[in-house]
């Protein structure tokens, strides 16, 4: 049974860094592609950042050039690095796995809240 373990969110000022981070398990077929959706309170999910399973990255226009997506293979688990963050980004971040043999999850989500 694959399962999905997000942490990092939290509070922070407009400016600030928070680090997100979702450690998967459970899939014989391994994980191909990760990434990170957010959804603010009264608005649809959107895309926030996804890899690869050979590192290749997508962003949303909204974050190119203050977040940045990582993974660690050996630990199966995906990052999302953010910085210079605004009351904007307010939301709860979901991570989003595809396993190898094409299954989708979703974990529980985080809530980040950028405020003053």
């Amino acid at each position: 049974q694959v399962q999905l373990v997000e942490s990092g969110g939290g509070l922070v000022q407009p400016g600030g860094s928070l680090r997100l981070s979702c450690a998967a398990s459970g899939s014989r077929f391994g994980f191909n592609l990760m990434g990170w959706y957010r959804q603010a309170p009264g608005k649809a999910r959107d895309l926030v950042a996804v890899i690869t399973s050979g590192g290749g990255t997508n962003y949303a226009d909204s974050v190119k050039g203050r977040f940045t997506i990582s993974r660690d293979g050996t630990k199966n688990t995906v990052y999302q690095q953010m910085n210079t963050l605004k009351p904007e980004d307010t939301a709860v971040y979901l991570c989003r796995i595809t396993t190898g043999n094409l299954y989708t999850y979703w974990g529980q989500g985080t809530q980040v809240t950028v405020s003053s």
